[in-house]
Parts: structure tokens; sequence; C-alpha cells
């Protein structure tokens, strides 16, 4: 690098560090968005999991009583908030390494169906999307989020 050997920073050099700095501004903007509606995101996909299986909140169901719903809505967000690390570092990894794994652990030592985890988890991936790409589908929840990145975010959304 033109650091290491003390010369003056090159044409190739800076447009490599242009497009490093606007693809970590891009991460800004998507975690900045993420973290702005992790509460909703999480409320939606717990919702949404309970709407399709509606003997989770019966008796007996894994978000009956309340305070298992609630458990259910702290980890949608403990969820987002790992895929924020993510997002930011560049690097899925953390979520499998910290996250996936250790949920899967929990839940199948409670007892909770890993099939209503993983469509809460599907109904958060959709949701992230749709804000960090501005496509959401005109949701009432998400009318007027916008995390200002739009189209210039649709390559870290695939991520």
């Amino acid at each position: 690098s033109a650091d290491s050997k003390g010369a003056p920073i090159g044409s190739d050099q800076l447009a490599s560090l242009k497009k490093y700095v606007a693809d970590a501004n891009k991460r800004i903007d998507a975690t900045l968005a993420i973290t702005q509606n992790v509460s909703c995101i999480a409320a939606d996909a717990v919702a949404g999991m309970v709407c399709e299986n509606t003997g989770l909140t019966q008796p007996g169901g894994n978000c009956y009583p309340t305070r298992r719903m609630a458990a259910c809505l702290r980890d949608g967000e403990i969820i987002l908030r790992y895929v924020s690390y993510a997002l930011l570092a560049g690097d899925p990894s953390v979520l499998d390494d910290r996250c996936i794994n250790g949920l899967k652990e929990t839940y199948f030592a409670l007892g909770v169906p890993s099939s209503d985890a993983i469509r809460a988890i599907e109904i958060m991936k959709i949701a992230t999307v749709a804000i960090i790409t501005e496509t959401n589908t005109g949701r009432k929840m998400f009318d007027g989020l916008n995390s200002g990145s739009g189209a210039q975010c649709k390559d870290i959304a695939a991520e």
C-alpha cells in the first residue's frame, strides 16, 4: 500500500478507498434502518407466527402465558441485533456462531418447535429486507419508514 511505502496515493488506491467508504456508508444506513425499527419488525414476526399457528397462544402453547410471548419478542429483537452486527461487519458467520446455534439449542431444550421459530425468522428477514431496500408493501406499521438508501442497499440486503 501507499502508506507502507511512504508514497502518495494513486488513482487506483483512491478509487478502492472511495468504494470502501461508500460500502461502509450503505452498511451503516441499513443497520440504522434495522435498529430504528427492531421492535416493529420483531412484533410483526411474532404476530405473523401466531396468526399462522393460533395454538401457540392457547394454554400449553409456546406463546402462552404472556411471559412466553414476551420472551418471543425479546428473542426476535436479539436476533435482529445480531443481524445488525453481521451486516455492519460484513460477516454473516456471527449469526451462525453466536445467534442461530445458541437459539437452536435453547429452543430444543425448552421444547419450542423449530418450525415456528424458523417462520418468525423468515418473517423478520422479509420485513428487514423490505425496510433496507425501501420495498415495503404498504403495511400500516411500516408506513413512513425510510432508510434513505433504498436501491443502493439492495446488494447488502442480498447478504
